[in-house]
């Protein structure tokens, strides 16, 4: 199952990622990267990235989640992952990468987060 990515723009000048299937090397990963650009040209510097719909990462999935960090926080924007689940949320763990990124399972909270 390929990724796919919807952008929904909400409340604050934040956009919402709904990302569903596997965030792997090869067209995924060029696919949130295509779509980051594409929205800091827009102006949009703050992201939710929805996890719910995403199955599977591998190392290349996470290291483009902190290409993008690193990106956003180059402009000034943050980011925040909503609901990862128990298997993501995991492996987020065991890469310390939930002391880089906070994640969050109610959307409210991760939009109201970015505006802090």
């Amino acid at each position: 199952m390929d990724l796919s990515l919807e952008t929904r723009k909400v409340a604050g000048g934040a956009v919402v990622f709904d990302m569903s299937g596997k965030l792997c090397s090869g067209e995924p990963l060029l696919l949130l990267r295509n779509q980051v650009k594409r929205s800091l040209e827009e102006g949009v510097n703050k992201f939710v990235i929805n996890l719910s719909g995403v199955s599977y990462i591998d190392s290349s999935g996470l290291g483009e989640l902190v290409t993008t960090y690193t990106t956003l926080r180059n402009h000034n924007g943050a980011v925040n992952l909503l609901n990862p689940s128990k298997r993501i949320k995991d492996l987020l763990q065991m890469t310390k990468l939930l002391t880089v990124f906070a994640a969050f399972d109610d959307e409210a909270k991760a939009i109201e987060s970015l505006q802090r």
